[in-house]
């Protein structure tokens, strides 16, 4: 008799809210605001952001915050490889029985990395082709951005956040949320909303609606003399204080006004414009252009 707490697996792999309550149950697990848990418990929802993700069966995906697994369950039954970063001790233990219990033709094609997503720069096996994850709330947008800067591998990514988070990561400049998250996703790829998720998915039900974010990674990194640290802190900068103009925003990180009225001129930028208003490449020639007057200037009177 086996004594895995995994709900017995039927003809459909995928779990229901039943299985997903029960495993709950048999682990004494209680999802936590802390950790963001929300823990989808329907599966045609699953089935839906597989579909929506494109995964391809010689597709490894890197899944992120897998929790009891109803995501990691329809991955597997697409894609060549899942390896699975959970930083939860009791869920990261359950996990591969599950895998096993529900599907254990698929065992030798699930890995499990227990650890802190931000932590992780590296993972076992062939390098990540695709990431899709239902990611915890509290912090999606630096997850996102770790794993797609440590994993340049990646090409493809789909994720669930907040829909406000969402509605970030995808607008365009000159919208009203467009921000720090969007030009940082913009800088690695074709960012869009691919669809709303309703709250009643999940156990426990979120106090917010969730969305579908698509991510292409470009085919060709943005051209650049500057590195991405120098970049972002412009971008750091602009959106530190919405409502001034650049010309007074970039004062600290150019070193006056005047020096960041110099960049901004020479980017072909307005010193007038705000953050909100300007796209990536307009931060990455405003880095540029600081970057290569440093350059001139650097060393000119030191002997």
């Amino acid at each position: 008799m086996s004594t895995s707490p995994v709900p017995d697996a039927s003809s459909d792999a995928l779990f229901g809210a039943s299985d997903i309550r029960e495993l709950a149950g048999a682990l004494g697990v209680r999802p936590t605001k802390q950790r963001g848990q929300n823990f989808v418990i329907d599966a045609n929802t699953v089935r839906r952001i597989v579909r929506t993700a494109g995964v391809r069966p010689d597709d490894v995906v890197v899944e992120v915050g897998p929790g009891l697994g109803s995501l990691t369950l329809g991955l597997l039954e697409a894609a060549e490889r899942v390896v699975a970063v959970e930083i939860d001790d009791v869920l990261a233990g359950a996990l591969p029985a599950t895998v096993a219990a529900r599907m254990p033709g698929h065992v030798e094609r699930f890995e499990l990395v227990h650890s802190d997503a931000m932590r992780v720069t590296e993972l076992p096996g062939p390098p990540p082709t695709a990431l899709v994850a239902n990611l915890p709330y509290n912090v999606a947008v630096p997850v996102l951005l770790h794993m797609l800067e440590t994993f340049p591998s990646i090409e493809r990514t789909l994720v669930m956040v907040q829909a406000e988070v969402a509605d970030r990561l995808a607008a365009p400049p000159g919208s009203k949320v467009y921000g720090v998250p969007s030009v940082k996703a913009n800088w690695y790829a074709e960012v869009k909303r691919a669809g709303a998720i309703g709250r009643n998915v999940f156990w426990p039900a979120p106090n917010v609606d969730s969305g579908l974010v698509s991510l292409v990674r470009r085919a060709e990194p943005i051209k650049t003399t500057a590195s991405r640290r120098e970049v972002f802190a412009v971008v750091d900068a602009a959106f530190a204080q919405r409502r001034k103009t650049l010309r007074a925003a970039l004062a600290g990180w150019a070193g006056s006004a005047a020096a960041a009225e110099s960049a901004l001129v020479a980017a072909g930028v307005s010193p007038q414009a705000r953050g909100e208003s300007i796209g990536v490449e307009d931060f990455v020639r405003i880095a540029e252009n600081k970057v290569q007057e440093q350059d001139d200037n650097g060393e000119s009177g030191q002997l």
